[in-house]
């Protein structure tokens, strides 16, 4: 067991320093082919109705987090036979891939070096690889905004979650998650193909992160303070704002990140033509300012190395009492 939290924490620490690189082959890519082809099959076996689709995105589910989560299982198990380093090795390079703490940060400094130059047009186009929203008609506060944004939300599901589980069964456990998040990215919308066929994808990925977001909320809090933010105007935000989103899960972190900076966040935004109609999160204490996707960024890494730091001790003492 030690030998597996050995593992999550190198994985962690390689996720920092390297973050993705575009060379290696990433497997969450193989889990979206995975979703992909079974939607195809799944469509051509149950019925174009209601409850056909409802039927089989249940099964689209079912089908992709025991695929992954198997296959993960299976693949150190076979490493382990070949020598125990070769499952170590393995299940580092694993949890490595699961976490993407540099990547995100990484993504969006490209967002706050366009604008310190004053590029307006090169701003857009790098924030719209990180967000789902229209960018086209961003001005320099709204593309701030976007990308502060992205960084507090996916604190959550792209660090501390997958982290989370990491540390609760390792590897498997890990790409439990990762299928759970990327058939909600995928097939998780309410428009017209998918209001019911990713309906099951979209309320159990909601129920997967039910606390991992609140958890991270909470640690993000914490780290603010740590980092010579304002802790307590984080806290009374997050309690104020955390269900000013569609979304059970979405609004808990950039809640805490808004109230840690003092700036508003979220509000109006347009996706796809269309006005989406959405609550602001935080106060506008101040103008939001583009040193502020560096300051999120900096919040983001303090609460995920907080989170490993707790999350291993936590382990340690249940191990430790069993």
């Amino acid at each position: 067991m030690e030998y597996k939290m050995l593992a999550v924490g190198l994985g962690f620490l390689l996720d920092l320093l390297i973050g993705d690189p575009h060379w290696l082959y990433h497997p969450i890519r193989l889990v979206g082919h995975l979703i992909g082809g079974l939607e195809v099959l799944l469509r051509r076996i149950f019925p174009r109705s209601k409850k056909g689709e409802l039927t089989a995105g249940v099964f689209l589910w079912i089908l992709t987090a025991g695929i992954t989560t198997s296959a993960a299982w299976g693949l150190l198990a076979l490493a382990g036979r070949v020598h125990p380093y070769v499952r170590f090795g393995l299940e580092t390079l694993m949890c490595y891939q699961l976490l993407a703490a540099k990547a995100l940060r990484d993504e969006t400094m490209k967002v706050y070096t366009a604008l310190k130059a004053g590029d307006i047009e090169q701003a857009r186009k790098a924030v719209s690889m990180v967000v789902g929203r229209d960018t086209a008609l961003l001005d320099d506060i709204g593309i701030t905004k976007a990308a502060v944004e992205t960084v507090a939300e996916n604190t959550s599901d792209g660090v501390i979650a997958p982290l989370l589980f990491l540390v609760i069964g390792g590897a498997p456990f890990g790409y439990f998650y990762k299928a759970v998040n990327t058939m909600d990215s995928m097939v998780g919308y309410k428009n017209e193909r998918y209001l019911y066929f990713g309906r099951a994808a979209a309320r159990l990925d909601d129920l997967v992160n039910y606390f991992p977001a609140r958890i991270s909320a909470v640690l993000m809090v914490c780290a603010s303070g740590l980092l010579g933010m304002d802790a307590g105007h984080a806290w009374k935000i997050y309690l104020r704002d955390r269900y000013k989103h569609s979304s059970p899960n979405s609004a808990h972190t950039e809640a805490a990140a808004a109230g840690a900076l003092h700036i508003e966040l979220a509000g109006n935004a347009y996706y796809f033509g269309k006005l989406h109609e959405k609550h602001t999160l935080g106060d506008a204490d101040r103008l939001v300012e583009y040193e502020d996707i560096r300051r999120s960024g900096r919040l983001m890494y303090g609460t995920a190395v907080l989170a490993l730091l707790v999350f291993l001790a936590v382990k340690g003492v249940i191990l430790w009492a069993i």
